[in-house]
C-alpha cells in the first residue's frame, strides 16, 4: 500500500491530552463480507460486535526501555530479551526531545548506562540497526534496571515526555514489550465491563514485543509468545459454533496463530515465534482484527491486508486519510470484521 501520511494526522500526545478519555478516540469499522465502511466512538465497540465474539488480547505490558548513554547523546531502546541472556538493543540519537536513527557502534564497543550499569555491543542483528549486547548492571535483573533508569520508547512525532501509565493498556499483567501493544489502549474498565455484559468474551494471550521503528519498516523478528490451554480451547469452542474470533492488534494474531498447528487447531504453546503472518500464507484462526492505523510500507500491512483483503484495506485507508483520522499509539483505531 502506497500512501503519504501528513504530519499532522500523527497523534502528538494521548487523547487524554487531547480533552478525550481512551475510549473517546475515533473507531473506522470495516466489513470484509459487504464492503461497508461506517465511523464509530470507540466506546461504541459494545454495540459494533456481537454476542459471542471472542476478542484475543494481549496481556504484555510496556517496560520503560530507552536508556541514556552516558555522556554521548545516544540512547540504547532495549527491544528483546534473549533465551541466552543477551538482548536486541537498538541504538538512537537524542536532542532532548525525542530519538533518531544512529547508524554508529562497533563491535566490542561498551557505552556506559546511568547506576554504573553499560551495554557492550557483540555483533549485528538487523541491517545496520539492531545489535545482540550484553548488558552489565547492578540491579538483579534488565527490567528492574528499566525501571529505575529508563523511560517510554518515543519517536519524533511526539515532542514531549509522558509518564510509563499512559504507555499501557488495561489488560497488561506482565511487564516485557519494548513498545506498547497500542491496539488495546483504548479500552477502559468500563469499556471491558460493558463488553462483557454484552456477552463477548474476552481471551488473553501473551506476546513481548521488540521495537518496531518506523525509519525501519522490517519484517517482525523473533518475539516470546504464550498461549494458555484455557485460551486454545476456547477459540476451538467458538469457531466449532461459528463464533468470530477477533484480535486486538497484529501483537495477539501473531502470537495466536503461532499457537497453531499442522491440523489447523490452536493448542498450548509458548517460546520464540518468528511467524509472519501474510497473504499469501493467510491466517487459521484469526477472523478479524482491531488496530491502530499504520504507516506506509510498514510490514504491518501485510497482516491488515491477510484479514481485510487488498480492497478493502485500501478503501478504508482512504476514508481514514479523508476523514483525518489520526495515526500512531495515541491515535484513532480500525475494526476489520468478517
Amino acid at each position: 500500500m502506497r500512501f503519504t501520511l501528513p504530519a499532522d494526522l500523527e497523534a502528538h500526545e494521548p487523547p487524554e491530552a487531547r480533552g478525550l478519555a481512551r475510549d473517546g478516540v475515533r473507531l473506522l469499522v470495516g466489513e470484509v463480507s459487504t464492503g461497508a465502511i461506517s465511523h464509530h466512538r470507540f466506546a461504541d465497540l459494545p454495540d459494533v460486535l456481537r454476542a459471542g465474539d471472542v476478542l484475543v488480547v494481549n496481556t504484555s505490558g510496556t517496560l520503560p526501555a530507552a536508556v541514556p548513554v552516558v555522556g554521548a547523546g545516544l540512547a540504547v531502546h532495549f527491544s528483546t530479551g534473549l533465551a541466552d541472556g543477551q538482548w536486541l538493543v537498538e541504538l538512537r540519537s537524542t536532542d532532548g526531545k525525542a530519538s533518531a536513527p544512529y547508524h554508529g557502534g562497533a563491535a566490542g564497543q561498551r557505552l556506559p548506562l546511568p547506576g554504573g550499569g553499560a551495554v557492550t555491543l557483540r555483533e549485528r542483528y538487523s541491517r545496520d540497526r539492531l545489535w545482540r549486547a550484553t548488558v552489565d548492571n547492578g540491579e538483579g535483573s534488565v527490567t528492574a534496571f528499566l525501571r529505575r533508569y529508563g523511560q517510554p520508547i518515543r519517536y519524533s512525532y511526539v515532542p514531549r515526555p509522558w509518564p510509563l501509565p499512559y504507555y499501557q493498556t488495561v489488560f497488561a499483567t506482565e511487564p516485557g514489550s519494548a513498545e506498547m501493544p497500542s491496539a488495546a489502549r483504548p479500552f477502559s474498565e468500563h469499556l471491558v465491563t460493558r463488553l462483557v455484559a454484552a456477552g463477548v468474551l474476552i481471551a488473553p494471550v501473551l506476546l513481548h514485543t521488540g521495537v518496531a521503528s518506523p525509519e525501519a519498516h522490517e519484517r517482525p523478528y523473533p518475539e516470546w509468545f504464550d498461549v494458555s490451554a484455557t485460551t486454545a480451547r476456547l477459540v476451538v469452542e467458538a469457531r466449532t459454533a461459528g463464533r468470530r474470533i477477533i484480535a486486538v492488534g497484529t501483537t495477539a494474531v501473531r502470537a495466536l496463530e503461532s499457537a497453531v498447528g499442522p491440523d489447523g487447531v490452536p493448542r498450548a504453546s509458548s517460546g520464540w515465534t518468528d511467524l509472519v503472518v501474510t497473504p499469501e500464507q493467510g491466517a487459521q484462526v484469526v477472523d478479524g482484527l482491531l488496530t491502530g492505523f499504520h504507516e506506509p510500507r510498514a510490514s504491518h500491512l501485510d497482516l491488515l491486508e491477510t484479514i481485510a483483503g487488498g480492497a478493502l484495506l485500501d478503501a478504508m485507508y482512504e476514508e481514514a486519510l479523508r476523514s483525518r483520522y489520526l495515526w500512531h499509539e495515541f491515535g484513532d483505531v480500525n475494526l476489520i470484521v468478517p
